[in-house]
Order: C-alpha cells, then structure tokens, then sequence
C-alpha cells in the first residue's frame, strides 16, 4: 500500500492555465519574537484534469509525482463552490 501523500486545502485563484490550477494555502502563526499573530500564504499549481475548478473555489489537493517542473500536486476533491455574482444583474 502507498504511503499517505501529503494534502493540504486552500483556494483557487487561478484557472487562467490549461489543466492547472493555482492553490493559495493561508496558514496562520506566531511570531517567534514579538508573538503577533502572522498569516503566511504559499501558492502551489495543481493538476485539474477536467478544468472543474473556478476561482474562489475551496479545493484539498494531494501530494504526487512531479507533472511538471512546478506542478507536484493534484485536485483531488473541490470542498466548496464559489459563490458566482453576476454584476450585470447586481
């Protein structure tokens, strides 16, 4: 059996490339001096085989082998849809 891959969940902001999708993972610390607290944000591409994904949708992505020279992730499930607001409308 596999090890278990790493999987982290975060937010699409971009689906602009064919089959990729860019993930923005927020984590939140301490600092190690002062103790405010820190948001630190990492960008990871993700491979999106169907282009399912939108921006703004919260997605887990797993761990695999390298796609590509950036791309070591995959889409393995979609969370959250966004919430899409037509402005035409509005």
């Amino acid at each position: 059996m596999r090890e278990q891959r790493r999987a982290l969940v975060g937010t699409v902001t971009s689906n602009k490339m064919d089959k990729t999708v860019i993930v923005t993972i927020e984590r939140v610390t301490r600092h190690p001096l002062y103790g405010k607290i820190v948001r630190r944000n990492k960008k990871y591409k993700a491979h999106d085989e169907g282009n399912t994904c939108q921006m703004g949708d919260v997605v887990r992505i797993r761990e695999c082998r390298p796609i590509s020279k950036d791309k070591k992730f995959f889409v393995e499930e979609i969370l959250q849809r966004a919430v899409i607001v037509d402005e035409a409308n509005v």
